[in-house]
């Protein structure tokens, strides 16, 4: 079992960054791979990046890269997501999870989940 508490998340101007954090409980951290998904109101969460147990593979989705860039440390059963030009488009709640397969990125891959934090960009 792995629990996944989020923090960092809060209202910054567009343009501006924004770092959210993800620590995980458990000794097996090191073997899961990690995710951040992200759901605005109405809209279905969306994956937004992810990186693999090792960190030899990494995904962002198209509306992300070269502006987020995910990232963990095992030694601290941390996971990171680095937004920078940040814009309105992305406000959203963002969710990190783990997933037991060792990378994915799709939410179906992911078997634990964080509570999410809000993340909200104003223009």
């Amino acid at each position: 079992q792995v629990q996944l508490v989020e923090s960092g998340g809060g209202l910054v101007q567009a343009g501006g960054s924004l770092r959210v954090s993800c620590a995980a409980s458990g000794r097996t951290f090191s073997t899961y791979g990690m995710g951040w998904f992200r759901q605005a109101p109405g809209k279905e969460r969306e994956s937004v990046a992810a990186v693999s147990w090792s960190s030899d593979r990494t995904y962002y989705a198209d509306s992300v890269k070269g502006r987020f860039t995910i990232s963990r440390d095992n030694a601290k059963n941390t996971v990171y997501l680095q937004m920078n030009s940040l814009k309105p488009e992305d406000t959203a709640v963002y969710y990190c999870a783990a997933s037991r397969r060792g990378w994915g990125t799709f939410p179906y891959e992911y078997d634990y989940w964080g509570q999410g934090t809000q993340v909200t960009v104003s223009s």
